[in-house]
Formats: C-alpha cells, structure tokens, sequence
C-alpha cells in the first residue's frame, strides 16, 4: 500500500477509540488468578506447583484483554459510517441521536430498553449513546453502546 493510501485511509477515520478495561478493573481478576494458583501450588508441591501459575495468569490477562477489544470509530469518505465492535451502520440511516449518562443508562438498558435493540454495554464505561434508525428494512430500532466521548461521537453523528 502507497503512502497516499495509508494517509487517505486514515483521513477517513473521524472518531475512534477502544474500549479497553481501565487499570482498576485488573487487581481483582489477577488477585483471583493468583490465589487460585496458590490452591493448586498448596496441594501439588514440585515442579507441577508452578504450572497453575503459568497457565491462571496469562489466561486471565488475555481475557482482561480481549474484555477490551471492543472499538467505537466514525469513518467519513465516500460512505461515512459508524462502527461498533464489528457491526457497522452507514450514517444515512442514523436518525435521533441522544446522550445518557451513567446515571440515565440504567433505565435506558433496562426497562426503557427494546428488545431488538443493537447493544454494546461496558459497565466500566459510564456514558452511552442511543442512535434511532431510519432504515425502514432494518428491524433493529436503535444502536445503544457505550463511549467515553459521547458528545464528540454524537456531533459526528448528527454532523452527518
């Protein structure tokens, strides 16, 4: 690939950001990893004792990663769209576009939620965004996913 395709392709990205896992999610899961490992280190004493330990960890730690391996992007170009995770939704057929913060996402993912709705929930996430379909073939009524910067995706969202 040229140098003007990798420069026009990253032109194209408006907005992206992971959804990783932040530091304080990973004490817990790695503590847990670790005592575990101690259990099996107590009653297998020699070289099998290291073994939970060097299989608890890095499955935790992969785990703890592919946790956060989920991507929110706007992409502009010809088609602009919104991708989240792996679905993607070309911005034509983006209507209404409402912010909620974490406080208001509990009702909006809960009792004032659509069953066929698209979701994309991270609960160390707080804020999400609710962005109403126009395609009349798509049953889905509305993406709902979380974004750290709900304000930059939802002016790139009705900029569109």
């Amino acid at each position: 690939m040229g140098e003007s395709a990798k420069t026009a392709a990253s032109a194209a990205v408006r907005h992206s950001e992971r959804l990783y896992v932040p530091w304080w999610g990973w004490p817990l899961p790695v503590l847990g990893a670790t005592l575990l490992a101690a259990e099996v280190d107590m009653g297998y004493p020699g070289v099998r004792a290291w073994l939970p330990y060097v299989i608890a960890l890095p499955v935790v730690v992969a785990l703890m990663l592919s946790l956060g391996r989920s991507k929110v992007r706007v992409t502009g170009g010809d088609e602009p769209e919104l991708w989240v995770g792996d679905a993607h939704l070309p911005l034509r057929f983006a209507g209404e576009v409402e912010i909620f913060d974490k406080n208001a996402k509990r009702r909006a993912l809960g009792r004032d939620g659509d069953p066929a709705a698209y979701v994309l929930h991270r609960g160390w996430v707080g804020p999400v965004v609710r962005v109403r379909l126009t395609d009349p073939a798509d049953p889905t009524p509305y993406w709902l996913f979380s974004t750290r910067h709900p304000e930059r995706v939802a002016e790139l969202l009705r900029g569109a």
